[in-house]
C-alpha cells in the first residue's frame, strides 16, 4: 500500500471513530439519570424495547439517529428528535418501528420529532411495510407549538398519514407504554391494533389538571384514562397488559399471524461478497476531496463477486452506468466518476474526432445522456436504482452551454424523477449544486438517503461560495462608502468559511433529516439490501413515461 492509501485510510478511521462516538452520545437519549427513572417506573426505554421486540440477532436500519442534533440547544437539545426509527424484523417480517423516547423531555414532539415520525410513515407507506408505535408521550413541546402544530406537514398530518396507510391496507399496531395525551391520542386508535400497560399507560385529551381547569372536575390520570378505564369502560383499547415486556409478546403474536404481502418481484440470487476487500475503500477513498480516483474501485468493492457490467464504458465517462449485485439483490448503478478521463468528441475540423479531458466529478452533456438512457433500461428490466454521489455539479462554460448542457441535464432530471423502480441514494462525497439533484438528492423521493462521514451537501464547495460570500460583502461595505483593510478581508473569509463549512458537514445534514442517517462505508450494502428488501412488498403500479424528453 502507499503513502496516500495509508493516510485515506487512517483519516477515514478517525471519522468513522467520531462517528461511533457520537452515535453512542445520541443513543444515550435523556441521559443515564432519565433512564434509571425509566427504570424504576417498570419500563423499557424506547431503545430497550425495540431491542425486546425485533427478532434475536437480526439487523435493525435506524433512520434518522443524527435527528436533531446541534438544534434547540436553548432548550437542553433533542436527541435523535425524542424518537427512535427504523427498519427492523418482528418474526421474520419487515417493520417500520417507531418508539417514543421519554427520556427527552418526557418524548414530547419537537418541530424535528414531526418531521422524522411522517419519515417513517413515508417509508411505510412507500414499501408497504406494517408499522409499529410504541407510543410514551407527553404531546406536543408547548414552548413550540407553532413550528408543530398547525401547517401541512405538521403534527397533523401524520393523522392524516394514519387514515391513508388504513385505506392502502398497511398494518398498523399501537402499544400505548406510557402517556399519550391530547391530540397525540389519535395515533393509536386510529390503528389497526391498540394496547396499553397497566398503570404505566395511559391515554386521553386532556389530562387531570386541564381537565379541572377546564370543566372544575376533580379525577385522577388512571380513572380518568388508565388502561382499566380505556379496555373495561370505553373500549377504546383492545387489550391491557401487565407490563412492557408482555405487551411486546403480544405484538409479536399478533406479528406471527400476518398473511404475505404482495411482492414486486425484484430479481435475487444467493448472495455473496465482494471478491475485492471491504475494507480497502478506507485507503482508496481520498481524504484530499478534490483529489481524483477511479470511483470503479469503491464499486468493486460494493457488489456481489466485484462484478460490475458497465454500459456505455467509452461513452459519457464522468458517470459510471452499470448492472451488478449487492447481496444477491440485481441493481442499477450510477455512480460519478471522480478521475479525469478522456472524451472522444465527433465533429473535429477534419470531421474526424478530437480528445479532450473532463474533469472528475462533473457531469457533461453526454454523461447525463448516457445516465438517461440506463434509468429507463432499468425501468424497462424492473431494476433498482442506486445513486453513488461525488458530484461538482453540471459543466459550465460557453462550450457546455452551445452543445446543449441544460437540455442534457433536464432529461437525465426528467428520467430520475420518473422512475417507478425504487431508488438508493448514497452521498459518499460532494453534493453540490444541481449535480444533488440529477444524482436522486432527499427531493427526489430515494427510498431511503444515506450518507458516509466524507460527505458534503451545498450548492457550492465551502472555499467556492465562502469567496463568493465574501465577494458580496465587500461590494457591500464599498457602496457604503467603507473601506476594508486586507488582514480585516482574511479575518471576514475565515469567518465565512467556518460558518459555511458547519453546513456542509453530513452531521448537519442529519440533524435536519436531509439524509436518513451516516454510516461507515462497510454499511453500505446492508442498507441497500435492506432497503430494496422493503421496496420488494410494494408492487409496482405505475408506467415509467419521461414524457417530451424521451428521445
Amino acid at each position: 500500500m502507499d503513502l496516500a492509501f495509508n493516510k485515506n485510510e487512517d483519516l477515514l478511521k478517525q471519522k468513522i471513530y467520531q462517528l461511533k462516538t457520537r452515535l453512542e452520545r445520541v443513543q444515550q437519549g435523556g441521559g443515564p439519570k432519565k433512564i434509571e427513572s425509566q427504570h424504576k417506573k417498570g419500563k423499557l426505554t424506547a431503545r430497550e424495547r425495540i431491542d425486546y421486540l425485533t427478532d434475536q440477532d437480526s439487523e435493525f436500519l435506524e433512520i434518522g439517529a443524527f435527528a436533531g442534533e446541534g438544534m434547540y440547544e436553548e432548550v437542553g437539545g433533542c436527541p435523535s428528535g425524542g424518537v427512535v426509527t427504523g427498519i427492523g424484523y418482528v418474526c421474520g417480517r419487515q417493520c417500520v418501528l417507531v418508539a417514543n423516547d421519554a427520556t427527552v423531555k418526557a418524548g414530547a414532539w419537537f418541530p424535528i420529532t414531526a418531521k422524522k415520525n411522517m419519515r417513517a410513515q413515508e417509508v411505510a407507506m412507500e414499501n408497504r411495510l406494517p408499522i409499529i408505535y410504541l407510543v410514551d408521550s407527553a404531546g406536543v413541546f408547548l414552548p413550540m407549538q407553532d413550528e408543530i402544530f398547525p401547517d401541512k406537514e405538521h403534527f397533523g398530518r401524520q393523522f392524516r398519514n394514519n387514515a391513508r396507510m388504513s385505506s392502502m391496507g398497511i398494518i398498523q399496531i399501537a402499544a400505548i407504554m406510557g402517556s399519550c395525551v391530547a391530540g397525540g391520542a389519535y395515533l393509536p386508535i386510529m390503528s389497526d391494533e391498540a394496547m396499553i400497560v397497566d398503570k404505566t399507560g395511559s391515554i386521553f385529551l386532556a389530562g387531570s389538571y386541564l381537565v379541572k381547569a377546564a370543566i372544575g372536575e376533580d379525577v385522577d390520570n388512571e380513572t380518568l384514562g388508565g388502561a382499566t378505564t380505556h379496555c373495561e369502560i370505553s373500549g377504546v383499547t383492545d387489550n391491557k397488559y401487565p407490563n412492557d415486556e408482555a405487551c411486546l409478546d403480544a405484538i409479536r403474536k399478533l406479528m406471527d399471524k400476518i398473511g404475505d404481502a404482495d411482492k414486486a418481484g425484484f430479481n435475487r440470487e444467493t448472495p455473496a461478497p465482494p471478491a475485492k476487500d471491504e475494507k480497502e475503500i478506507y485507503g482508496i477513498f481520498p481524504s484530499d476531496r478534490v483529489k481524483p480516483y477511479n470511483t470503479r474501485d469503491i464499486i468493486e468493492r460494493l457488489v456481489d463477486n466485484s462484478e460490475f457490467d458497465e454500459y456505455k464504458e467509452e461513452y459519457g465517462k464522468t458517470i459510471l452506468c452499470g448492472y451488478a449485485r449487492i447481496d444477491g439483490w440485481s441493481v442499477g448503478i450510477v455512480a460519478n466518476q471522480r478521475q479525469i478521463v478522456k472524451a472522444k468528441k465527433s465533429g473535429g475540423p477534419s470531421g474526424g474526432t478530437q480528445n479532450e479531458m473532463q474533469m472528475g466529478g462533473v457531469i457533461y452533456s453526454d454523461s447525463a445522456d448516457k445516465a438517461a438512457r440506463f434509468i429507463m433500461n432499468c425501468n424497462q428490466r424492473k431494476i433498482p436504482l442506486v445513486f453513488l454521489q461525488d458530484v461538482s455539479g453540471f459543466m459550465v462554460g460557453s462550450r457546455a452551454e452551445h452543445g446543449g448542457i441544460i437540455k442534457d441535464g433536464a432529461k437525465m432530471v426528467n428520467a430520475m424523477a420518473n422512475s417507478v423502480v425504487p431508488k438508493f441514494t448514497i452521498v459518499m462525497g460532494n453534493s453540490y449544486g444541481a449535480g444533488n439533484y440529477a444524482m436522486c438528492g432527499k427531493a427526489y423521493d430515494p427510498r431511503l438517503i444515506y450518507s458516509w462521514p466524507t460527505a458534503q451537501m451545498a450548492v457550492m464547495s465551502g472555499a467556492s461560495a465562502a469567496k463568493t460570500l465574501l465577494q458580496i460583502k465587500v461590494a457591500t461595505l464599498k457602496a457604503k462608502g467603507e473601506e476594508i483593510t486586507p488582514e480585516a478581508e482574511q479575518k471576514l473569509l475565515k469567518e465565512i468559511e467556518d460558518k459555511y463549512n458547519e453546513q456542509l458537514s453530513p452531521y448537519y445534514a442529519a440533524a435536519r433529516l436531509w439524509v436518513d442517517g451516516i454510516i461507515d462505508p462497510l454499511e453500505t450494502r446492508k442498507v441497500i439490501s435492506m432497503g430494496i428488501e422493503a421496496a420488494n412488498h410494494a408492487p409496482i403500479t405505475e408506467r415509467f413515461n419521461v414524457g417530451v424528453l424521451q428521445t
